[in-house]
């Protein structure tokens, strides 16, 4: 198990002055292309944060920052920038295609669309506030929402508030496809099965849910033990490995990860992987790597087939990890903080670290094969045997 080190070349942490609650990848599809060639520009990532209504004096918007691959490193400053008044936006959810990215404020929700600025040397991507309403999340009763995202297609939109209601609607036009207002307490989490069949739902108080999105209707009941309190819901994303459902739960004595059969939603396991609660969590879109972010700032990755902690990143951020994020191709974890600092951990490869003691192992085995039917045969001495042996 590997430790990170604040100056380990594989990491990156840049602070943007505002508490950061949200940050994802832009989708590939939505970057602008070089104006020389049709290569895309640098990866980019959204971060939005700020500190509230204006009294702390903390603006609130929503940020880009490049990922420079080469140098592993955020930019120093924002590629982007625009602010959002005295509207804190809490919680996001982009668009896995070229739609933009949903914001969550305390009395609505609204849209932000990915702008292409033209130079003379390049292309940039900014942001810039569409004209699309959003009108079931903008009425008057509408309080804040807790849990946004889209299904993989984005043909799906699911919303959580802080009084428990929760809604699918079709996208992009917010047909309701589905309305529970008593599902929980208040919804902590969401997200949708890869087939976009099933929704999870994690919440205050209760057990967590899985809802029939087709029927529009309760499936299963995901029961708490021992005291067990939901925090997070993700499915594992990739096709090529067993699906699960996974749920992170805190009890006096930290935190775990439970697994859920997807089909009879039955509890598999559930595996302790911190003492301190779970403040983050996510999948990797391969689904090998669950991460984990703590209420102390570390960042845990951890092994999806085994549940064995893969990578311990101590006090990765000062403040409590608030949001994390896999680039497309799972090599790269972005996550963010209320310290406002964001930062790219690249992913190392187990593989490549146990790979020599795999074959040092076999090595040997064949060497002691090989001395067990060289004595046999006669062709070597027990005294020589003995010689060897030290």
């Amino acid at each position: 198990m590997g430790k990170g080190k604040e100056n380990d070349h594989e990491l990156s942490c840049k602070k943007y002055g505002v508490p950061l609650y949200g940050a994802a990848w832009v989708p590939s599809s939505a970057l602008p292309a070089k104006s020389d060639t049709q290569t895309p520009s640098k990866p980019l990532v959204f971060l939005a944060g700020g500190g509230g209504d204006g009294h702390s004096g903390i603006p609130n918007a929503l940020l880009l920052s490049a990922f420079d691959p080469d140098s592993s490193s955020l930019s120093d400053q924002p590629v982007a920038k625009l602010g959002t008044g005295s509207d804190l936006p809490y919680r996001i959810a982009v668009h896995p295609g070229e739609d933009g990215v949903i914001c969550s404020f305390p009395k609505n929700c609204k849209l932000f669309e990915w702008d292409s600025e033209t130079s003379t040397d390049d292309q940039s991507l900014s942001l810039k506030s569409s004209e699309k309403l959003l009108e079931p999340l903008e009425e008057e009763d509408v309080v804040q929402q807790l849990a946004l995202t889209f299904n993989s297609e984005g043909t799906l939109l699911a919303a959580g508030d802080e009084d428990g209601k929760l809604r699918v609607f079709k996208w992009p036009t917010m047909e309701t496809l589905l309305s529970e207002a008593t599902g929980h307490s208040s919804v902590k989490d969401l997200d949708f099965s890869p087939d976009g069949k099933f929704l999870a739902s994690v919440g205050g108080s209760g057990p967590g849910r899985i809802w029939d999105v087709e029927s529009s209707s309760s499936r299963a009941s995901l029961p708490k033990e021992n005291g067990e309190i939901f925090g997070f819901c993700r499915f594992s994303r990739s096709t090529d490995t067993d699906q699960v459902l996974y749920t992170t739960t805190v009890r006096d004595k930290g935190g775990s990860i439970v697994k859920w059969n997807p089909t009879s939603w039955k509890r598999i396991s559930s595996t302790y992987v911190s003492r301190d609660p779970i403040s983050a969590f996510n999948v990797s879109p391969d689904g090998k790597l669950l991460a984990i972010g703590t209420i102390q700032g570390d960042i845990l990755i951890i092994s999806s087939a085994n549940m064995r902690v893969q990578t311990v990143t101590k006090k990765a951020h000062l403040g409590l990890v608030t949001a994390l994020a896999f680039a497309p191709d799972s090599r790269a974890l972005v996550s963010a903080s209320l310290d406002s600092s964001s930062r790219v951990t690249l992913i190392k490869d187990a593989k490549k670290g146990g790979g020599i003691n795999l074959w040092i192992i076999l090595f040997f085995i064949l060497l002691a094969v090989a001395l067990y039917y060289a004595k046999d045969s006669g062709y070597i001495s027990l005294q020589q045997l003995k010689y060897m042996n030290h």
